[in-house]
């Protein structure tokens, strides 16, 4: 979708009134077209007649419905509900009107263009979330928050995206800069009587502020790579040497033959992915080609891209084969673990557990456990089902400490993460002022700055490119 060209400056926004199809493409029941602005009701009164005589739409009340027929002339378009909701009590804050006509995509045009012809404008994308922004019905992390309900596929995300709708997060910022505005308006004091030297704002107690807004911060700050993973699906790759049972794992876990399981060495040359949602949260599970040394060129490119896969995987699915050699095993677990980062979870898989004895179990783990302290193993048999239900449980345990906070502010978007990145570097900046007794002057522009970042995120500090920018990503009709 191209980038929005409103200009939200412009007059225009407020003395037109705008259309949109609300409804995804193609054929259903019931179809919503939408209008919002100061002539909507008006657009509507021009080609609608209701079923109850003497219904005029103007004089009733908001959060109605109406039975009528719409018409083009003496042409009767469709049999419709129009639902009313009046400044500044909608959506937008504006008059809107939603109709509600039968689903096929040629009424929904028809409708559409009937509403255009009496005074409606085409909305463009995200229109109606921006008129709610520049009306104060919402900040702008709670437009993002609407997009990302929209976008939302999976519990974990729809009920982040929902909190930061209702303005969870935005009540966190609101806290943060509520504090800081105090200290800066008695700082502001101090540099109107520089000449005096006079103190108005304690040290110690701003220093004390600032400590707590950075603990706050860089709380927010380390959800982000839980908020992050959360919106786009956590990846995880399945790695290991060759038949070590990847595949067969990647196929249990989908529940569909997705990946090819063969007695061959080297079957799988490249990266096998697909998504399920696990107690609310996206996996993404990514069947890598078996690690090792080899001279087959396209065998060896899809060993690379097992390690670029590796390298970017929240979380690592490392198999051995509980037959092989323990020296051997250990050897592959090392290298794994040598690729990849210490915020990365590595969960060691023990696979074809039933294909040997519980004292040769017993000695891989304990020499696990001796070697690797910290990192999690379980037992399996991908081939015959065992304890796949308890990796899966697994896995989502690891996210569950956060989500099952129910005031847990989790961010999930790069642009809040890159201004509240920007507000932590001022703080500690701020901090250091106070500690070196720096000019006041100095110290009150890293404090604008840190109000400056939060404002960005809010909304109460933009630009029409960022606008531009958050808009167009939004479907048409919301």
């Amino acid at each position: 979708m191209g980038q929005s060209t409103i200009d939200t400056h412009s007059p225009m926004i407020k003395d037109t009134t705008i259309a949109a199809i609300a409804t995804p493409t193609g054929v259903g029941a019931i179809a919503v077209i939408r209008l919002s602005g100061s002539k909507a009701i008006s657009i509507c009164e021009k080609v609608f007649r209701p079923k109850k005589k003497g219904i005029i739409l103007s004089q009733q009340d908001p959060y109605t419905i109406h039975f009528g027929n719409l018409f083009d002339g003496d042409r009767i378009v469709d049999e419709v509900l129009i639902s009313l909701f009046k400044s500044p009590n909608s959506y937008t804050g504006e008059d809107t009107v939603e109709l509600s006509c039968h689903g096929s995509s040629i009424i929904q045009q028809e409708v559409l263009e009937l509403l255009i012809k009496n005074g409606a404008v085409p909305a463009q994308a995200g229109e109606f979330t921006l008129r709610a922004f520049l009306n104060g019905k919402m900040d702008l992390s709670q437009a993002e928050g609407v997009a990302d309900l929209i976008a939302s596929n999976s519990e974990a995300s729809r009920r982040v995206a929902i909190d930061q709708m209702r303005g969870g997060f935005s009540n966190e910022l609101k806290m943060l800069r509520d504090k800081l505005l105090h200290f800066i308006s008695l700082i502001e004091l101090e540099l109107d009587f520089s000449e005096e030297d006079v103190e108005f704002a304690d040290r110690a107690q701003l220093r004390d502020l600032i400590n707590s807004i950075l603990l706050q911060t860089t709380k927010l700050l380390e959800s982000f790579k839980y908020g992050n993973v959360i919106k786009q699906g956590v990846p995880v790759a399945i790695v290991g040497k060759p038949n070590v049972g990847k595949s067969t794992l990647l196929n249990r876990i989908l529940n569909e033959e997705k990946a090819i399981v063969s007695e061959i060495a080297g079957t799988t040359r490249d990266a096998i992915e697909d998504t399920i949602t696990i107690k609310g949260i996206n996996f993404r599970f990514i069947d890598t080609a078996g690690l090792r040394h080899t001279t087959d060129i396209i065998e060896s490119i899809g060993i690379e891209r097992a390690y670029e896969k590796i390298a970017k995987a929240q979380m690592v699915l490392m198999m051995i084969d509980a037959k092989d050699q323990l020296e051997e095993s250990i050897d592959q677990i090392q290298n794994v673990i040598d690729s990849t980062s210490k915020d990365q979870q590595i969960i060691i898989l023990i696979n074809k557990t039933d294909m040997v004895d519980e004292t040769v179990l017993k000695t891989i783990e304990q020499r696990i456990s001796n070697q690797f302290d910290g990192i999690e193993k379980l037992r399996l048999s991908a081939k015959h089902n065992i304890n796949i239900l308890e990796l899966l449980d697994l896995l989502a345990a690891s996210f569950e400490p956060v989500l099952s906070k129910n005031d847990a502010v989790i961010i999930t978007n790069a642009r809040h993460f890159d201004s509240l990145y920007n507000a932590k570097e001022n703080l500690e900046r701020a901090l250091s002022a106070i500690d070196q007794r720096i000019p006041t002057d100095l110290l009150a522009m890293d404090i604008r700055q840190v109000l400056h970042y939060i404002g960005e995120i809010t909304g109460e500090i933009t630009t029409d490119e960022i606008l531009g920018s958050i808009f167009s990503k939004f479907c048409i009709g919301k």
